[in-house]
Order: C-alpha cells, then sequence, then structure tokens
C-alpha cells in the first residue's frame, strides 16, 4: 500500500510541475504596478518574459489590399509595452494602426504628453481605407507611462477630423497663380527658385559632417531640408521635407503641429552613416505667411543643441 502510494504521490506531482511551465500567463500573474497600468487604459494585455504588452487590434476597420478582404491578424493590430529599465523606470514602445486622420491628432497628443514619435510609414500599398503605422517611445514611471499615452490611444478609432486646410480642391484658384516670393524667402530667411508654379526653397546642413565610404554628404547628395509653396498667397499649399539629427526629432514635430502642418512620414533616407540623420516630411495649407512661418519655427530648432562630440 504504502508503494502504491508513492507511485500515486509521483505521478500528480510531476505532470503538474510540467503544465505550470506551459500555462499562459494570467491577467493574476500580472505585476502590480501593470495591473494599474491596464486599469487606467481600460484595456486587457498580457505580462511575459518581463514585457507587459497590450494589443491594440483595429476591429473597427475593414481592410481590403489590392482588393482583397483581410481580417485584423493580418496586419492590423498595434500594440503599447512596457518593461523594466534603469532606476526604477519603465521603457515604453509601441506601434499604433492610424487612419490618415488620426495621424497628426494623435501626434499631437504624444507630443503633449511628453511622449516621442519615432517613426511614421506605411506597411502596404493598395490598402483601403490607407493606414499608417507610427512608432512611439517614453520613458518613466509606469503608471505615469499609462496616464500620459491614454489621451492618445483615446483618439484612435474615434477621431475624424478635417485634413488641413478650408477646402477641397485646387488652391488659390487653379494653375495659374503663383505665391509671391519674397514675404516667404524674408520669413524662411532663405532664397528659392521658382519652377514653374511651385516656389521651393532648399537649406543644406553644413553643421552636420555626413560622410558615407569617403564621400562628403552634401545638400545636392541629399543632405538637406526643403520646402515647395503653390497656390496663391491667401490659398497655398507646402510641402517638404526636414533632415535632423536624432535629438531634433521631437523639437521639429513640436514645431511643425504647433504650427499647424501636418506630418506624413518620418524615415530614414540612408543606412549606416554616422551621425545618424533623420528625414521628416510635411504638408499643409492657409495662407503662404502662416505656411512660411510654420516652416521656420521647424527651421529654428535645428542645429541649436549642443552635441559637438556628435561633430568634426
Amino acid at each position: 500500500m504504502r508503494r502504491a502510494a508513492g507511485l500515486c504521490t509521483c505521478w500528480v506531482l510531476t505532470p503538474l510541475w510540467v503544465m505550470a511551465a506551459w500555462l499562459p500567463v494570467s491577467a493574476q500573474q500580472v505585476p502590480t504596478e501593470y495591473q494599474g497600468v491596464l486599469s487606467t487604459l481600460g484595456r486587457s494585455g498580457d505580462f511575459n518574459d518581463g514585457v507587459l504588452k497590450i494589443g491594440l487590434p483595429r476591429n473597427d476597420l475593414t481592410m481590403t489590399v489590392a482588393g482583397v478582404a483581410l481580417p485584423t491578424p493580418f496586419g492590423f493590430s498595434g500594440w503599447v509595452a512596457m518593461t523594466r529599465g534603469e532606476g526604477g523606470m519603465d521603457v515604453m514602445m509601441g506601434d499604433l494602426v492610424l487612419t490618415e486622420d488620426e495621424v497628426n491628432p494623435v501626434i499631437s497628443a504624444l507630443l503633449d504628453h511628453h511622449l516621442e514619435v519615432t517613426a511614421l510609414h506605411n506597411h502596404f500599398f493598395w490598402e483601403r481605407p490607407r493606414v499608417f503605422y507610427m512608432h512611439l517611445h517614453g520613458y518613466g514611471l509606469a503608471a505615469d507611462l499609462a496616464r500620459r499615452v491614454e489621451p492618445a490611444l483615446d483618439l484612435v478609432g474615434t477621431t475624424r477630423p478635417s485634413p488641413s486646410g478650408a477646402s477641397p480642391g485646387t488652391p488659390g484658384g487653379g494653375a495659374g497663380s503663383k505665391v509671391s516670393p519674397e514675404p516667404i524667402a524674408k520669413v524662411i530667411g532663405h532664397t528659392g527658385d521658382q519652377l514653374g508654379g511651385v516656389y521651393k526653397v532648399t537649406i543644406g546642413r553644413s553643421d552636420i559632417n555626413l560622410v558615407e565610404m569617403g564621400a562628403r554628404i552634401n545638400t545636392r547628395m541629399g543632405l538637406n531640408t526643403w520646402a515647395a509653396f503653390a497656390g496663391s498667397d491667401q490659398d497655398a499649399v507646402v510641402a517638404g521635407d526636414v533632415a535632423m539629427l536624432e535629438d531634433e526629432v521631437t523639437p521639429v514635430l513640436k514645431a511643425l503641429r504647433t504650427s499647424g502642418l501636418d506630418v506624413v512620414a518620418i524615415h530614414h533616407h540612408m543606412t549606416g552613416s554616422r551621425p545618424v540623420v533623420i528625414f521628416l516630411h510635411y504638408w499643409g495649407r492657409g495662407s503662404a505667411l502662416k505656411l512660411a512661418q510654420g516652416v521656420r519655427a521647424a527651421l529654428d530648432v535645428l542645429g541649436k543643441l549642443d552635441r559637438s562630440p556628435m561633430r568634426q
């Protein structure tokens, strides 16, 4: 009887130990501070490998790519994750799936709460509706990060603002109109070139010593910031590109959004280069003077931070 009992005990304990190793992590096993994060955000998540991860599926969107209907898990789910860093602080990263109309309100909400936007790009061609993928970053106490990211997450799936500009259609009354170049040049502080109906200002980054394979990368090689204006003085559009060092990205984003300009992409143009240069593309519609002031606000950020060890 004793032998049978011993065999029975061993048979029961071993499978339980094995099963415990493979059981999915339950909500009760989420650390207390992360349970508070889930409560603040009103969302569910899981904790594994030291990371709290919260899924943000866009179940509100009916997606097609090249005419093929696709389910949300195919690539239309965002996420936010936290993990413990130094000094009891957490690092937060995320990837949000956003429609065109949601991108810039979400950027503003993140910036207003001292979080960083680190990339904005597409994952597909021919998708309907168009969606973009925005990466975010934050550092701080988990509870504080949750409070700071919540306003941005609350905009996803609920915000449908109008694009910048008063009305659709050709700006300035038609292709024959032109903006006045002198006031734009005065505001921006640089003269440009008249290319048909477009006035384009290109500004180099001579303060950045960028070398690739022994070649100096200068303005003509693509290390530049530019702004192109079209339309009329009263109803103009602007599009452009800003070349930034890593620590200039957030200040430039704030300057553009505060000025009412929309950010449409954040990405690299080069790989393997040092220092790292990131490019931001933007768009806006309004009076030519107001648009020029928005561009100037972004330019005023560039080259202002002390980073002498990065320069040569």
